[in-house]
């Protein structure tokens, strides 16, 4: 039998900033860089290191010497149990600005590339209740306390509606109150709870693959209307008719009810029918001057407040007057090519997703944009010689990636389109760093905007602006 190894123990880390997925990053007393789970910046810790790594460790702390003067009380009585706030137990003003050195750090350890201008992120004016979407789920198993755990008079065998903690797919957190979503997210999903339980209904068992309830989605809009879908795991009309009509019932402001039958083991319902069960089978939702249909597979930003104010920063740094060719990628459904569509002479958009292109299509035709072109594609596959030919090489270049970044491929066809300006949104920093990197003896980067889209995680928007250098830049080896 080997030796076990014992557990190594870090004392005094001082925590500096955020990291990914929660985490904050801080040094040791002998400057070592640790990742640490439910601290914040300014705290000083001991750590129990559970992975050790060339470069770095990660560990969860074990007792804390001091606390930061920047931790504040979390407003959610979920906060901790629920994944979907990382960072309520930081002060907002905190969150920008270390969201903004997370930007800053990425330029100047990946990109290492000189900055023209790098303006001060665009915090969000709301921090709760920002967004438009939420997803729940029905389980027959509801998520215990460690508390809970230890007390043998608890029992998991509840009916709940709500969230998966981290790292538990087959039990679900029984939510009250989201802070993410406003009314009637809320108000509709305890309902619907209630209805259940009165009806008997069989709430979901993943593990068994077995009942009845599944998932709902509400999607809301700032022009105050609803969509609910719910998901049930096998078709019984009768029940079925009797769940939903009795929600209804109790919400006639929900615009449309749409509902799917997923049987399937995974939990994927963009590859499943819809069926519209009561309204228009969509809502609408407005971005700036530009008016959208959303429905329960349409692709749109969850922050409709902050997208206007990511988007006027794509506006602005294009710097359109009207005459510009402008191709953009990764276009989804057409949100920003449709945004753009008055600044420019003719707009051509790209998208993996078939779905999103026709959702693209759709709302060029209701907003009676007629100087757009959508193509649903693999941008590194439609991005070729014949199709700049016959669409005319680009004034401007949109590239608006996942967050892995643009494939190698795309880099490549970048350098040869040569593009007089480029504007790169981006979800991860990391990745964007990593592009720019790439095509800096072809390009300067002359602006830099981060944007907050999602208050309390550690996501972050960056747009960065790029020109085309009038003579290469020649690398040394």
């Amino acid at each position: 039998m080997g030796r076990q190894r014992r557990p190594i123990t870090l004392t005094e880390v001082t925590i500096t900033g955020i990291a990914d997925k929660g985490r904050a990053v801080g040094r040791d007393t002998e400057g070592r860089v640790v990742f640490v789970e439910k601290v914040v910046p300014g705290d000083v810790v001991d750590v129990r290191v559970t992975k050790k790594r060339k470069g770095y460790m990660m560990g969860f702390p074990i007792q804390f010497r001091s606390y930061s003067t920047d931790r504040v009380e979390p407003f959610c009585a979920h906060f901790g149990a629920c994944g979907g706030c990382k960072w309520q137990n930081l002060s907002y003003e905190v969150q920008i600005d270390q969201k903004e050195q997370i930007v800053k750090n990425a330029l100047e350890r990946i990109a290492k590339v000189e900055i023209g201008e790098f303006f001060p992120i665009l915090g969000a004016e709301e921090t709760r209740y920002y967004r438009n979407k939420m997803e729940f789920a029905f389980s027959n198993k509801r998520w215990l306390t460690a508390e809970e755990l230890n007390n043998d008079d608890v029992s998991n065998e509840q009916n709940v509606l709500g969230f998966h903690p981290q790292g538990a797919f087959d039990k679900i957190i029984d939510i009250e109150h989201c802070w993410l979503q406003g009314t009637p997210s809320n108000e509709i999903r305890n309902a619907i709870r209630e209805i259940a339980l009165e009806q008997k209904l069989e709430f979901f068992d993943v593990r068994a693959q077995k009942g009845f309830l599944r998932h709902m989605i509400v999607r809301t809009s700032s022009l105050g209307e609803t969509l609910l879908l719910l998901s049930f795991y096998q078709e019984d009309e009768k029940k079925r008719k009797n769940f939903l009509d009795a929600v209804i019932k109790q919400f006639p402001e929900i615009t449309t009810v749409i509902y799917t039958i997923n049987s399937k083991a995974n939990d994927f319902l963009l590859d499943l029918d819809m069926h519209t069960y009561s309204g228009k089978g969509y809502i609408e939702e407005a971005l700036g001057h530009v008016r959208f249909r959303v429905g329960p597979k349409s692709f749109f930003q969850t922050n409709t407040r902050q997208a206007s104010v990511l988007y006027d920063v794509v506006v602005k740094f294009a710097g359109l007057d009207g005459t510009q060719n402008v191709y953009d990628l990764y276009t989804g459904v057409g949100s920003i090519a449709l945004y753009i569509a008055q600044h420019s002479k003719h707009v051509t958009g790209v998208e993996e997703i078939e779905a999103a292109i026709e959702d693209a299509k759709l709302n060029a035709q209701l907003n009676g944009i007629e100087n757009t072109t959508f193509y649903a594609g693999d941008v590194k596959d439609i991005l070729t010689n014949e199709f700049t030919e016959k669409h005319g090489k680009p004034d401007l270049v949109i590239t608006d990636p996942p967050r892995a970044g643009m494939h190698p491929k795309v880099v490549e066809i970048f350098r040869e389109l040569k593009a007089p300006k480029i504007v790169y949104v981006s979800c991860n920093p990391a990745t964007q760093a990593r592009d720019l990197q790439l095509l800096n003896d072809l390009y300067t980067v002359e602006m830099v905007q981060p944007v907050d889209m999602f208050p309390h995680t550690h996501h972050i928007e960056n747009v960065a602006l790029l020109k085309l250098r009038e003579v290469p830049l020649v690398i040394a080896e």
